[in-house]
């Protein structure tokens, strides 16, 4: 179990520069438990000296910005990181998922990768202005006009937990990560070796088009490979932001050729459809089925690479030592 003081630190300074942390601790650490003490002299009780004392201190946000000297004067100070928390966390949800519905909705109607790809980045940066500046003009107007807004309050209820790091943690994780690229590997290899699927003629159909195998089938069992290695990296260090970036490579690197293949009808083995009664024969990248597949790969995808950059983000912002408090 880690303490609200714990917490606060954390919170703290997670959201300075890495060269400022080290010396920021101490400082939050102390002016901590000098409140609490004085609180506890004063007859309160030691949870609640605790947490009254992180209540009078206020947002650890703004506290770490006033002790490294960054001002919060975007929209104002007192409204700052509600407008900046807000924005962080509805773009991270909306454009996405707007981006990936219009690339959806622009391959069911054409077989023009490129413009569906031009398309959705439009999409993207057209969505990402608009949310700043309406939410921004929200804000503008609740700090000019003084209405009661949600900077007006905090709380210690808002404290995040500090998140676990250790190697025992990540091991589930390392697990799952392992046994999910086995059983892929397994399914390519299965499917050309030993295919369930018959033609009319008793004779095995794999699923996908042999010719792959000149190239793209053993790219796709390097990259499952290099995952492998990606996972215990991972396990063995934690995550980062340039691993976070080398995650993204990986995922684009698997889906950008799969979703080329599938769109070109280079994907299929040509005698799949009519083995197993596909009566309109191979579903082209306009149809329902290649739209639903091509969605399918783009949020696993785009949920992969985001989970792993808010990987990044909280193991790049936990410095707390918990040894700290016992050597005072």
């Amino acid at each position: 179990m880690t303490t609200l003081t714990d917490r606060y630190v954390w919170a703290a300074v997670r959201t300075v520069p890495e060269p400022q942390r080290s010396g920021l601790e101490p400082e939050i650490r102390e002016l901590i438990e000098e409140s609490v003490r004085a609180r506890i002299d004063a007859g309160d009780p030691v949870p609640a000296a605790e947490s009254r004392a992180l209540t009078e201190l206020g947002d650890p946000e703004r506290l770490a910005a006033a002790y490294v000297d960054r001002p919060l004067t975007l929209i104002g100070p007192r409204y700052y990181l509600d407008w900046w928390r807000l924005l962080r966390t509805v773009a991270l949800i909306v454009v996405p998922i707007s981006t990936a519905a219009v690339l959806v909705a622009q391959l069911l109607v054409s077989n023009d990768l490129g413009g569906a790809i031009a398309g959705a980045v439009s999409t993207a940066l057209g969505v990402t202005v608009h949310l700043a500046f309406w939410i921004t003009l929200v804000f503008v107007i609740i700090e000019r006009t003084g209405t009661p807004g949600p900077g007006a309050a905090w709380s210690p209820d808002a404290l995040p937990d500090v998140p676990d790091l250790s190697r025992r943690s990540r091991l589930p994780d390392l697990i799952a990560s392992l046994v999910f690229l086995v059983l892929l590997a397994g399914v390519l290899l299965w499917q050309q070796f030993v295919p369930g699927v018959r033609d009319a003629a008793g004779g095995a159909v794999p699923v996908l088009d042999p010719k792959l195998w000149s190239f793209w089938i053993p790219w796709f069992l390097g990259l499952l490979a290099a995952e492998a290695v990606f996972a215990v990296v991972v396990y063995l260090r934690g995550w980062s932001w340039s691993l976070a970036v080398m995650n993204l490579g990986l995922n684009l690197a698997f889906a950008v050729p799969a979703v080329v293949l599938w769109i070109d009808g280079r994907l299929l083995n040509p005698g799949f459809p009519a083995a197993v009664g596909w009566d309109q024969g191979a579903p082209e990248a306009g149809g329902v089925i290649g739209a639903g597949i091509v969605a399918t790969v783009l949020v696993i995808v785009t949920w992969d690479v985001v989970d792993g950059f808010l990987n990044a983000r909280r193991a790049s912002g936990a410095p707390v030592r918990r040894p700290a408090l016992h050597n005072r």
